[in-house]
């Protein structure tokens, strides 16, 4: 079975399908200068790019695992989420507090969806 890497360097790739499924790496905001909903709307644009790229889309998500540097910016972060993903086809999720790579970062989102 054949894989696809979108995107590599020499850590990752920023994106891999194999198998009918599409794996994201974690995505952080290219432009750290907004807030956490401003941070959480840039990263779903890259997602969506991302999928489109690997052929598929939001409403093929199966898991998505969204990391916020302070879980008191939940609902924030709920509030891009909530304007952006197929309410008809939620993914399973989780939200987890965590130190990210960078200070500037103050949301890191990761996926996995159907092809």
């Amino acid at each position: 079975m054949a894989i696809q890497r979108f995107h590599t360097g020499p850590r990752m790739s920023q994106a891999v399908v194999h198998g009918g499924t599409v794996y994201l790496a974690g995505q952080v905001a290219d432009d750290t200068s907004g807030g956490v909903e401003a941070q959480t709307r840039s990263i779903l644009g890259q997602i969506d790019r991302l999928l489109a790229e690997a052929g598929s889309d939001k409403s093929r998500l199966l898991t998505a695992t969204i990391y916020l540097t302070d879980i008191a910016t939940f609902a924030e972060m709920n509030k891009a989420w909530e304007a952006w993903v197929d309410p008809a086809n939620t993914p399973a999720r989780a939200t987890v507090e965590a130190k990210l790579a960078a200070p500037q970062y103050l949301v890191e989102i990761q996926v996995t969806a159907a092809q």
